[in-house]
């Protein structure tokens, strides 16, 4: 058996342990984080049951969120028939509490019209991250969508004027208003609103396979819905639009409803 336990690792099957060929599991098996999959074309992945979509090339994601379990399994069935199950042991981070004072009270406490755009903004969210586009977009990696001081960090319990929230979705990179916001991965624009309650305004991209992104508070979007960008891109510029204190840009990862930590896929900022 293979066991998992060191960060940013990779592993290989023999061919004794797998005669149909080798799968490969690339990135960090941490609460967070995202995994970047190959195996044999025609195989079957399933994690603790749940059916992994794999493309026809033998891409897959697998994705921990901030409360994932300490260990999950990976079970493997390969074209021939043979199969195999690994466990996977996820480490356990330790996440900051941000205290934020200054926002407008009905941006912390929104009032019942408020709350209804909100419902409306996030059933709008929600569609898009059940997508499940075949074309494995993310295989291009993912960079910086920007450079700048991190000013939020994932998964950190949020405290806004006084009162506990939900935790940080994203990490949050803080820089002039205007500045310019790149694509960190190939893939389709899959929502532009220009005015949400929380974000204003909001961009997302599907990656493929249950992956997407978003991108807030933003001055200026450069895209259209349904259109493809390349990694490097140009896809909007840096504001303070919704709830904001100072210009930035939220930047967020999902795999289907789990939310990722987007700096560990973009890596050190250079």
């Amino acid at each position: 058996m293979i066991r998992l336990f060191a960060m940013l690792m990779a592993f290989v099957l023999s061919a004794q342990a797998a005669m149909a060929g080798n799968i490969v599991l690339n990135g960090e098996f941490t609460q967070g984080g995202l995994i970047y999959g190959n195996v044999w074309p025609g195989s079957t992945i399933a994690i603790d049951g749940k059916p992994v979509k794999v493309s026809k090339e033998g891409s897959f994601l697998l994705g921990f969120g901030r409360d994932a379990k300490p260990e999950v399994s990976l079970s493997v069935h390969f074209p021939d028939g043979s199969s195999e199950t690994y466990p996977l042991e996820i480490i356990k981070r330790n996440f900051k509490i941000q205290k934020i004072d200054g926002l407008p009270k009905r941006k912390v406490t929104p009032k019942p019209e408020d709350v209804k755009r909100i419902r409306q903004d996030n059933a709008q969210i929600a569609q898009v991250r059940k997508l499940e586009t075949d074309t494995p977009y993310f295989d291009s990696g993912f960079i910086w969508p920007l450079k700048g001081r991190i000013s939020g960090v994932y998964g950190s319990q949020r405290i806004l004027n006084g009162k506990p929230k939900s935790p940080h979705n994203g990490v949050d990179v803080a820089a002039k208003t205007g500045a310019e916001i790149i694509a960190p991965a190939d893939g389709v624009v899959a929502l532009v609103h220009q005015d949400m309650f929380y974000s204003g305004k909001t961009l997302m991209i599907d990656h493929g396979h249950g992956l997407s992104t978003v991108y807030i508070h933003m001055s200026e979007i450069l895209v259209k819905d349904g259109q493809k960008v390349a990694q490097g891109d140009a896809i909007g510029k840096v504001g303070m639009s919704g709830r904001a204190t100072g210009p930035h840009l939220h930047w967020g990862m999902s795999l289907f409803a789990t939310h990722l930590d987007p700096a560990l896929a973009a890596g050190p900022m250079d």
